[in-house]
């Protein structure tokens, strides 16, 4: 995940503070025998066992159970948290996966898709494009995107399946922030 898209579900803005984000540390890594794909009609990915195949991801360290809670919400019903192995990047490689250096094999939690294969595109999910075209509806709030927010708002075409700043998933994580603080305090 995103760093970016990360802070907003774990702190509700894209941009925390500096203490905030020295909370978490990050690291690039493999997920073996997986593949990403688009699910249609929407800008997120999937992730899915399959053979002969590994998805390029990042190892976050430093969630509370607080930040899982509002994670599981986030992902909804489409994703099942499961526990998997995989190889931190000592050096990450261009996008093709050239140059990649694995390290430590480390056993991690991470959300894979049950929402059906008949959902998702053919091909691999593009990180990049996602980072160039369609990261903005997801941590930013902007007259320049009312469309977007609308969209999410009244649930007609929303690309973010409800994820967006101004989703149904956002409102329901929204409505649990004190609940998560008590609980985290």
């Amino acid at each position: 995940m995103e760093p970016q898209v990360l802070y907003r579900v774990c702190y509700g803005t894209s941009t925390p503070n500096p203490f905030q984000k020295s909370l978490l540390s990050f690291r690039p890594a493999l997920l073996h025998q997986h593949r990403r794909h688009r699910v249609l009609h929407h800008d997120y990915p999937a992730v899915i066992p399959q053979q002969s195949s590994s998805v390029r991801g990042t190892y976050v360290r430093g969630l509370t159970d607080g930040d899982i809670y509002r994670l599981d919400i986030f992902e909804g019903n489409e994703y099942e948290r499961r526990r998997v192995k995989l190889k931190i990047l000592d050096i990450e490689g261009n996008e093709a996966g050239e140059g990649n250096v694995e390290g430590e094999e480390v056993e991690v939690e991470t959300y894979i898709w049950v929402a059906g294969e008949e959902r998702l595109a053919d091909g691999e999910w593009d990180f990049a494009e996602f980072r160039r075209e369609k990261m903005h509806n997801w941590i930013t709030s902007s007259d320049e995107y009312d469309e977007v927010d609308e969209a999410v708002r009244t649930h007609d075409n929303d690309p973010t399946g409800g994820r967006g700043l101004n989703g149904s998933i956002s409102d329901e994580l929204e409505g649990t922030k004190d609940k998560v603080l008590k609980s985290a305090v």
